[in-house]
């Protein structure tokens, strides 16, 4: 018989019995990350103990009073689902919920979208579907280059990026005029190798709130068919831009109306108020219902060993209502309703910072559209709002409208005022 073999206790460098086993060693090795910036600002701002603080980080709706608001419609969509004994907790396809994706779809496309030629998965919202996205292009895209907007949703670029995807940037915004960039833009475009992926925002770009108009849509549309681009659409703001959902998706469908097969991210997060919901959808337009099949089976061979198959709560609400023709109305309703708050935040910031005393030309924050404001401010600018006047908000001077209300936009502009007397909110950068 074989002598029995000692067992041995690690020890640490002191002599003392080490408490990391062999096999665990190496998380002693791992680096610390660096924390997300919005989210990192978000729990500075709940660790503030100062009553004056104003969260204008945050990408979601707040009501006047500063507080989450529950759409009254999603809230009726929950009554009925919960009185419908059909309902259960069962899993989803692959490709998510048939009934919620067809109508999430003609949502965004129109009503009289040819479905034979769209294949569509629901997504994890916004996030998931261009993470899924990007992982199709990367893997049958004949290109590894992707152009995404500078600037652009900070997650953007992480994105892409871990999908395998080359990221180049194309100029968006002119920090010198506190506008589109439609120059740059379309040089950039136009630089770029024939058959590239291109990333659009639909409405309410983030971070700048600036899109192009109706005429300049149809040009970047005739840019993108000449340079043969992979256009990629994502859409968060739909309804929540303008208020008006059907206008919101005015650039999708004049594109695939001048003969873009696009792809398209949407997201209901902000239009719906379902942040936590994680609920949206993914399609691409293809040529004819084989190519739609195609592009369905390696979809779903992409989301299967990723997450399995999507949550069901945030797209059965989402179905609930549009399958609903008063609840539909009422969500337009409501949808309206928080544009139009925004909108009149917009206003009363532009005021109260004049009669803060500031002689800057404000003009382009009530130029914007959707729920965030591009300022203009410098980092150091910004930096001084949090350390001085505890306002939260990314260093890039973009803020939040939503954080805003009556009762706090004139201390916020006030404080605004203080840091951009006498220097400059624009550059030549």
């Amino acid at each position: 018989a074989s002598p029995k073999r000692a067992k041995l206790t690690p020890k640490d460098d002191d002599g003392s019995p080490s408490t990391t086993s062999p096999s665990s060693s190496y998380l002693s090795e791992i680096p610390m990350g660096a924390p997300d910036a919005i989210l990192g600002i978000a729990e500075n701002f709940k660790s503030c103990t100062s009553p004056d603080k104003v969260n204008v980080c945050v990408g979601a709706y707040r009501d006047e009073n500063g507080k989450p608001w529950i759409l009254p419609s999603v809230r009726e969509a929950e009554k009925k689902m919960i009185d419908d004994p059909s309902v259960n907790k069962e899993y989803a396809s692959i490709a998510g919920d048939a009934n919620f994706v067809s109508l999430a779809i003609k949502f965004a496309y129109g009503q009289d979208l040819d479905m034979d030629r769209v294949a569509a998965v629901q997504s994890l919202s916004g996030t998931g579907a261009c993470r899924i996205g990007g992982a199709f292009l990367a893997k049958f895209a004949p290109t590894n280059k992707i152009y995404i907007p500078n600037p652009t949703w900070g997650n953007h670029l992480a994105i892409f990026q871990e999908c395998g995807l080359e990221v180049e940037r194309y100029r968006y915004y002119s920090r010198k005029t506190n506008g589109l960039d439609l120059s740059g833009m379309v040089e950039d475009i136009k630089n770029a190798p024939n058959g590239s992926i291109i990333l659009l925002h639909a409405c309410a770009h983030n971070p700048t709130g600036c899109d192009p108009t109706k005429e300049e849509w149809k040009m970047l549309s005739d840019l993108c068919k000449e340079k043969e681009l992979i256009v990629f659409f994502d859409s968060a703001y739909q309804g929540f831009a303008s208020g008006d959902a059907e206008a919101d998706a005015f650039a999708l469908r004049m594109f695939v109306d001048e003969g873009h097969n696009v792809m398209l991210a949407q997201s209901f997060a902000k239009n719906f108020g379902l942040y936590g919901e994680r609920c949206g959808t993914l399609s691409f337009v293809t040529s004819n219902k084989d190519e739609k099949e195609r592009v369905m089976s390696q979809v779903k061979r992409i989301i299967r060993p990723m997450y399995s198959s999507p949550p069901v709560h945030g797209s059965s609400i989402v179905r609930t209502v549009l399958s609903d023709e008063d609840l539909t109305k009422q969500y337009y309703e409501e949808c309206e309703f928080m544009a139009t708050r925004i909108g009149s935040m917009r206003k009363l910031l532009v005021q109260k910072l004049k009669e803060a005393g500031s002689t800057h030309n404000w003009s382009h924050i009530t130029s914007q559209i959707g729920m965030f404001a591009y300022t203009g401010m410098s980092s150091d600018m910004c930096d001084r709002l949090t350390s001085e006047f505890f306002i939260f908000l990314t260093r890039d001077g973009r803020i939040s409208l939503a954080g805003l209300n009556e009762k706090n936009v004139g201390y916020v502009a006030t404080a605004i005022h203080a840091v951009t007397d006498g220097k400059e909110i624009t550059s030549d950068e």
